[in-house]
């Protein structure tokens, strides 16, 4: 399993509006995608305009290859997209320790 962290820095005024556009783009389009396994969106009580988007892939391919060179990409940006202050940061994670 691995898991893709993406850091979302939005346009300051518009959380209202990113919060319903990010759950619809996740389960509407990333959730369809080949390896998905579910996700978290946390919001920043410190800085409102921080977003972490956690989403766990079967593989790393399932997100850099099957999704990212996918249409539904470009769909799941066109969703969200137009929020962002700068293009989130993403890495991606595999478990090290779990209690």
């Amino acid at each position: 399993m691995i898991l893709e962290l993406a850091d979302i820095r939005i346009q300051a005024g518009r959380q209202a509006e990113f919060d319903a556009a990010i759950v619809r783009g996740v389960e509407q389009v990333i959730s369809t995608a080949k390896g998905f396994r579910g996700y978290k969106v946390n919001k920043s009580i410190e800085s409102p305009e921080r977003y972490v988007l956690t989403i766990y892939w079967e593989t790393l391919e399932n997100h850099t290859v099957d999704f990212r060179e996918s249409p539904a990409f470009l769909e799941w940006r066109a969703i969200v997209g137009s929020y962002f202050a700068v293009p989130p940061t993403v890495e991606h994670f595999t478990l090290l320790a779990k209690s």
